[in-house]
């Protein structure tokens, strides 16, 4: 199954790597599962929207990272996360959304696609990339189990 993680890539660099590299690293993890990162990708003849929104739609999990920076916003007022989590909604897409910072420094727009994200999902907070692996695990195990891929005694 394929995993797409969505953030503001420049907010969360180390978070981005370090979760790839651990799920790409982890003996359960990379049997069942196959990461997306846009900064994986080689450069190409292709508009960045259409590259990403088309992993999006070929992904099976999103895992949203949000944290205090809403990212650049397009000629609609949209940063790539939104454009994202917008279409993994529209495509019924399991959503797996992960919280970092405090709200009293978020961007306007970062909060509001926050407020959008909890409205229909749980979400978990995280305070380091060692919290993110646990949370991650901890939802992608569930996620094995609830569709008997996995078992537990």
């Amino acid at each position: 199954m394929r995993i797409f993680i969505s953030s503001v890539q420049r907010e969360f660099a180390e978070e981005r790597m370090v979760l790839r590299d651990y799920l790409r690293g982890d003996a359960l993890m990379r049997r069942f599962f196959d990461v997306f990162l846009f900064e994986d990708v080689p450069a190409a003849d292709r508009r960045a929207d259409d590259l990403y929104l088309g992993e999006v739609e070929r992904c099976d999990i999103f895992i949203g990272l949000f944290g205090n920076e809403y990212g650049v916003a397009d000629t609609d007022g949209l940063s790539p996360t939104h454009r994202e989590f917008a279409q993994a909604s529209r495509l019924n897409k399991l959503r797996l959304i992960f919280v970092k910072g405090s709200d009293g420094s978020r961007h306007p727009k970062m909060q509001e696609l926050i407020r959008q994200a909890e409205s229909q999902l749980v979400r978990r907070r995280f305070a380091s990339s060692t919290e993110l692996i646990a949370a991650v695990y901890s939802s992608l195990v569930q996620y094995l189990e609830d569709r008997e891929l996995i078992r537990t005694v």
